[in-house]
């Protein structure tokens, strides 16, 4: 039998995917191993931009791995920044945001997001996001600074004005792990 209730992660896909269309512009704000970039570049098709960030050479290096298997070079950008510095290279309207909170699979754990430059990062793309445009994060806080993260962001999100953003928090509520969580922002129509 299957599962009818999705992880974070599998319902991140599921929006981002009903919002994406031929031609749009996303950002993998976390790029990590690749596997969002070549979702978001899948979706936005031939015609469309991806713009792939992460500070880890590491990732960068397993992204443009993925992307150049995929044949899916030619639209997307890998970058080697944080995605606090998004704006420096994204100056299009944006379709979708994704963001993978935490640590790479697999890589160094003592890398991690963190709270003041994810703010800023989501702050940014918040501007950057064209009307109906989605900002997915996939919140993983079950490491050290992990829970300061979560807070911060809940805090901001909070007080975002729900007549130009609407903001859905998915979670479980029996889970005594820290399964990650997702936050969906949608911007309304001006």
């Amino acid at each position: 039998m299957s599962k009818r209730i999705e992880n974070a992660l599998s319902f991140s896909h599921e929006l981002m995917q009903k919002c994406l269309q031929e031609g749009d512009v996303a950002v993998d704000a976390t790029a990590g191993n690749g596997h969002d970039t070549v979702f978001l570049a899948k979706h936005v098709g031939q015609t469309g931009k991806v713009y792939s960030f992460d500070i880890q050479q590491q990732a960068v290096e397993a992204t443009r791995e993925r992307i150049t298997r995929c044949e899916m070079a030619e639209r997307v950008v890998v970058i080697h920044d944080g995605h606090e510095h998004m704006t420096s290279y994204v100056r299009v309207p944006v379709r979708g945001i994704l963001f993978n909170l935490g640590y790479l699979p697999g890589g160094d754990k003592e890398i991690v997001t963190r709270p003041e430059k994810t703010l800023k990062a989501v702050r940014d793309g918040l501007q950057l996001l064209c009307p109906q445009g989605l900002m997915i994060l996939v919140v993983y806080y079950g490491h050290p600074g992990g829970q300061e993260e979560k807070e911060a962001l809940l805090c901001f999100l909070r007080k975002l004005d729900q007549k130009q953003y609407t903001v859905l928090m998915y979670h479980f509520v029996n889970q005594h792990n820290t399964p990650p969580f997702l936050i969906a922002i949608e911007k309304n129509q001006s």
